[in-house]
């Protein structure tokens, strides 16, 4: 049975312990993940925050199934991510994940739709392309190249694409970070109305701290750890943040 989160009646999607991460042997070793302790329910947008090299885009790629633990714990619901075959992690992220990285990874040739019916085609229970780019407000887009839109739009249609196979958990590794401010509100207006939509437990890494307004949680990290977490009560819109 899935474990809840600590003071909140809400399954946890994600429950980390003692999360490690070691790259190299010896003197050349790398500790990128130094014990993180962490809990996230089912449902919410998280903003994680850090500094370079402060291990939250090495933890996104563990709890996406892209990375393994040196050592720990990370059971996404009760699947124990860090005793999964590589099959077993395939089928994971084939079956539950979304990602959205700061590059777009769209094909050139192909149009926003056909960007999209890529990974329908491989998704068990996909929505429509049409609907999918709906709900990042590209409905009138969808017969375009990627040339043909804007930064922002490519983005939207990379997230579209992620959106497309319904995934439990949308990864979102600094989604505005190669975006200007008034672009990077449409995205994360678009991420937001996915998380409330579809309702897929939402992980944003930015070094944004301005972004955290529009979170349920906010995890900070540094130095391989988890130095503070906070709920807020508040979340304001992408509109109202301060970049």
């Amino acid at each position: 049975m899935s474990q809840s989160v600590a003071g909140n009646k809400t399954p946890a999607c994600f429950h980390v312990r003692g999360l490690r991460r070691v790259y190299g042997n010896g003197a050349s070793a790398v500790e990128a993940l130094r014990g993180v302790d962490l809990q996230i329910p089912e449902r919410e947008l998280v903003v994680i925050l850090g500094a370079s090299g402060s291990g939250k885009s090495t933890f996104l790629n563990i709890v996406g199934g892209l990375d393994q633990a040196t050592s720990g714990e990370v059971l996404f619901r009760d699947m124990d991510l860090t005793t999964a075959s590589a099959a077993q992690l395939t089928q994971y992220r084939r079956r539950h994940v979304g990602f959205v990285f700061q590059f777009y990874n769209l094909m050139p040739s192909l149009t926003a739709w056909e960007n999209v019916a890529l990974i329908t085609e491989i998704a068990d229970a996909p929505i429509a392309p049409a609907e999918a780019l709906a709900l990042v407000g590209l409905a009138d887009r969808m017969d375009h190249f990627p040339a043909q839109l804007s930064g922002g739009e490519q983005q939207r249609v990379a997230i579209a694409r992620a959106v497309a196979k319904q995934p439990s958990v949308m990864l979102c590794d600094e989604p505005t970070g190669a975006l200007d401010s008034e672009t990077g509100v449409r995205v994360l207006e678009a991420l937001v109305d996915v998380n409330r939509n579809i309702g897929a437990t939402t992980l944003i890494i930015t070094h944004n701290a301005g972004v955290a307004a529009i979170a349920d949680r906010v995890v900070v990290f540094a130095d391989g750890r988890v130095r503070e977490t906070w709920v807020n009560p508040a979340p304001k819109s992408p509109r109202d943040v301060t970049w």
